[in-house]
């Protein structure tokens, strides 16, 4: 019997010594994690309190013994686990909206560079019809200004017999020809003199008569306005450079004259049809 005492207590000697040295140093692990923030925001776990003679190490533990040791480290694992979850969720939504952020940016930007080119081009646009502006003003200028300033286009000569007003074939002809050139044109005027051979008032009323069969030709078989043809009867004045010609029966002289007004139209026209041909449809 004492031999059996004098063999057990050198043993439960042994095996305590280490139990008090991992007592201590799980007591000192704990003091330090104690002082630091945990995960949780709960204090760490503590050492479970000395149980019977064993202790924590002891090699007869029971099931019960052993779950009432892990069921805390098992909740501390479960409360990490959610707030893993949680915080994985949360960084799924930060880069969600950062990304709906980037788009919505992208595409405004996209937006705001569609509106600038468009107001580039507007602005091309407007300069464009600003130089075309310019131009008709001064093209109108010049015009204007020159607007009693005819110059002659066309000429043909009439010829008549002695005592005769009436038109030949060959006259009508070369008054067509010359009532088709300007059919529908504006800026013109028809000077129409009347020459006959005599002296006097006689020779005077020869030259209007034939001079007024031209003009009543050409209003009443072209419809030339009345107010674009000038009449005048000259007699037997000389032709200009044919101060010795003699004139034997009668002739009229139809000078076509015209200004820049024609060509005001036609400069006016083709800004006008290149400015609808930018216009956006």
């Amino acid at each position: 019997m004492k031999t059996r005492i004098l063999i057990t207590l050198p043993l439960a000697a042994a095996l305590a010594i280490p139990a008090l040295a991992q007592t201590s140093s799980t007591q000192t692990q704990s003091t330090t994690t104690q002082s630091t923030d945990t995960a949780t925001g709960k204090q760490p776990l503590q050492p479970p309190a000395r149980e019977g003679f064993w202790g924590r190490i002891n090699p007869f533990a029971r099931k019960n013994y052993v779950k009432r040791q892990t069921d805390p480290i098992r909740d501390r694992i479960n409360e990490l686990d959610e707030l893993t979850a949680s915080n994985t969720k949360a960084i799924k939504d930060t880069d969600e909206r950062a990304h709906s952020g980037i788009k919505l940016a992208s595409d405004k930007a996209d937006v705001a560079n569609q509106h600038a080119v468009e107001a580039g081009n507007k602005a091309t646009a407007a300069q464009q019809s600003a130089q075309q502006a310019t131009t008709r003003i001064q093209t109108v200028e010049t015009v204007v200004s020159n607007i009693d300033q005819y110059k002659a286009s066309n000429q043909t000569e009439i010829r008549f017999r002695p005592g005769q007003t009436v038109l030949s074939k060959n006259a009508k002809d070369a008054l067509d020809e010359m009532a088709t050139a300007v059919k529908g044109q504006r800026g013109y005027i028809i000077e129409v003199q009347g020459f006959s051979s005599g002296k006097g008032q006689i020779a005077i009323e020869n030259s209007q008569k034939m001079a007024e069969s031209v003009v009543r030709y050409l209003v009443l078989t072209h419809d030339i306005p009345v107010y674009r043809i000038y009449l005048v009867g000259m007699g037997n004045a000389p032709v200009t450079g044919e101060e010795n010609k003699h004139i034997s029966g009668g002739r009229v002289e139809v000078s076509l004259l015209k200004n820049d007004l024609e060509q005001l139209s036609s400069n006016s026209a083709a800004p006008m049809a290149t400015t609808d041909q930018q216009q956006p449809k």
